[in-house]
Order: structure tokens, then sequence, then C-alpha cells
């Protein structure tokens, strides 16, 4: 792994943030595991312990659950107005954006992505999801159906509720967004929320748990607890208080998530890991395509749902596609993310690296 001295100057929130234990975020209020238990948060570019953050568990889980029903069901969340909810998720917007340097530094950081990226590709993303979402608050409609029965004409009508409390459960590899994209939806529609980030980068979701208190969203609305998929992300799966969950990962974890919330037949949406191909013809623009593929594959290390890890070309252009990617891959400069220099950070995770170097091996 990179090992080069970061060379951009960390703002005081992120050197603030990631010097304290981190807690979990429950009813509003930011607590301890019950267990007690922490687990280290890394820094893929030089292996060091960035911070420690709670390890929740069953307990803690049962206690967000409980946090988020009791918002959807009785707190001021369902009584406002789709207008008031979408002025609080603009108010989020703007505050992430007012922050894009550090969310982008605590990115890099706890991803190992060049800070550069992060704050031209990630916090933007983030930004534009919640304003984005904000904006649907208020064009969740039903339908109105003429139906003629019996001899008489009857209006049918449909009317879009929320589910109730999403459990959200979000991957590595683009930390803040995933949260954007999983949050921004369940809110906007009035649902109520427990995320459980990935234990590899729990820590601009708890910045951003910070955030959502300064935008005023009610206590217990939006609940973050970091920890282990086997543990805290099986935990919510299975809840039976939990009526729908939205998972980000490996298709592994997906099928696990389907068999947990068979219980109480939750709703469940799945973004599971894929093969993507990328395929150029000769007749293409391979000028255009041959920096379009490099870009699929090594854009954030790699590390991406859609990464484009199957190129198919024609044959009479393909000695010149591969020799094109091959010199783009040459010129990529690594190093640690928040060297401004940096190309390409390090893999999240010592596990990551050993999996990818495995695959090369058995090749």
């Amino acid at each position: 792994m990179a090992t080069a001295t970061p060379a951009i100057r960390l703002e005081e929130n992120v050197t603030r943030f990631v010097s304290q234990p981190r807690q979990m975020l429950i009813n509003g209020k930011w607590v301890n595991a019950a267990s007690g238990k922490t687990f280290p948060s890394y820094n893929p570019s030089t292996g060091e312990v960035l911070a420690q953050v709670a390890e929740g568990d069953r307990e803690d889980i049962n206690r967000a659950v409980a946090a988020a029903r009791a918002a959807f069901e009785s707190g001021p969340w369902p009584k406002m107005t789709p207008s008031e909810r979408g002025r609080l998720i603009w108010k989020l917007a703007d505050l992430i954006e007012k922050h894009t340097d550090e969310f982008a530094q605590l990115e890099s950081l706890d991803n190992g992505k060049p800070f550069a990226i992060a704050r031209i590709a990630d916090v933007p993303g983030t930004v534009d999801m919640f304003r984005y979402m904000a904006g649907w608050a208020t064009k969740v409609e039903g339908n109105t159906i003429p139906i003629s029965a019996f001899g008489a004409k009857y209006l049918a009508y449909t009317l879009r509720e929320p589910v109730g409390v999403v459990g959200q459960i979000i991957p590595w590899n683009f930390p803040l967004m995933m949260a954007s994209w999983k949050l921004g939806p369940a809110l906007a529609t009035g649902c109520t929320v427990v995320l459980k980030p990935a234990e590899q980068t729990p820590l601009s979701a708890l910045r951003l748990g910070e955030l959502i208190q300064e935008a005023g969203i009610p206590d217990g609305v939006v609940n973050i607890v970091p920890g282990y998929g086997e543990t805290a992300g099986a935990a919510l799966a299975a809840h039976p208080n939990v009526d729908k969950v939205a998972f980000t990962g490996s298709t592994e974890v997906g099928k696990l998530i389907v068999q947990a919330a068979s219980g109480n037949l939750k709703k469940v949406s799945l973004e599971l890991g894929g093969k993507s191909p990328n395929v150029i013809f000769q007749d293409a623009d391979i000028e255009g395509a041959i920096p379009g593929s490099a870009m699929a594959i090594f854009f954030n290390h790699g590390q991406c749902c859609c990464a484009g890890s199957r190129l198919y070309v024609e044959e009479k252009a393909f000695d010149k596609v591969v020799d094109g990617v091959s010199q783009l891959a040459s010129k990529i400069r690594l190093g640690s993310g928040l060297e401004p220099t940096t190309d390409m950070g390090p893999l999240v995770s010592q596990e990551q690296l050993t999996r990818v170097c495995g695959y090369l091996e058995a090749g």
C-alpha cells in the first residue's frame, strides 16, 4: 500500500473529528454501543488507525429501530407537510456543500480515494442527490381511476404512503454518496431510517449525522449504527419492526438479506455486484473509446459497482485498444489520497488488496 506523507493540510474539523472516539446516533443522541465495544477505522494509505468507532450489535439495532418506529408513528416527522420535509432535506444539502473540503478529506482518509476526486465527484454528487430528492417530496402522487361495474360508475383512487422504518446498509466504495442515495428517497417520502455504514468507512456517515441534526431533521428520523455486517447488518435485515431493507454490496450478502427479510415479508431493494462489459467495434471512435475504457476500470481504483471489468474488442481494433489502455495505465500515479499528484490511491483495506492480488495470482 502507498505510504506517502499527506501533503494536503487537514481541516481543523477533520482533525477534531478523527481525534475523538466516534459514537453512534440513536434517537438524536450520540451514544456508545450497548456492549461498550469499539472497532478501528483505518487509513488505507498508511495502515494506521484513524479513529475508534462504536461497534453496534443486535441491542443497538433494537434501540435504533425503536427510535425510528416512534419517530415514524408519533414524532413530528409524520405531521410535517411534504414541503416542510423538502426544505429540511435541501438545508442538509446546503450544509454538506458548505463542508465540501471536510467531507472530501474524510472520504480520502477513510476510503483512500484521491481528495481531488472526492471533492469534484463524491461530495457534489451527494449534494445534488439530496437537492433532487428534496424536490420530489412534494411530487409523490396517487392516481384517480374511473371504474364501471354493475351498471354504475365509480372512481377508485390510489394513495402513496411512506413504507415505514427503512433499514439501509451501504458499502465502502462511495461511502458518503451511497448514504445520500439511500437516505434521500426515504426522507423525501416520509420514512424513518436506521443506516448501517460499512465497517471499513464509517466516518463520513457519522459526520453526516451531525449535519442531519444541525439541519433540524427531528430526533429518531435518522439513526446511524456502525458495526459489522455479520452482527449489526444481520440484525437490521431480520428485524421484525423494519418495514423495508435496502442494501448495496455483494451478491453473496444480498442473498442472505433476502432470506433474513422473509420473517415479516419486508420489502427489499438490492444493488449487487456485477461484471460490466465494455464492447468496442472497429468502426467506433477508438481514440475516445480507449480513455473511456481505461476510466471505466481504473476510476475509484476499480472499486465501482459498474466498473468495466470486461473489455471486448473487435479483432481488427484489438491491438490498438490494448496498447492504448496499457499506455494510460502505465501513467497512473499511485499514492496517498491526500497527495495532490495522486491519480489512484490504495485499495480500501488489506482484505481487498489480498483479494485482488489473489485474482492476479490465479491468472
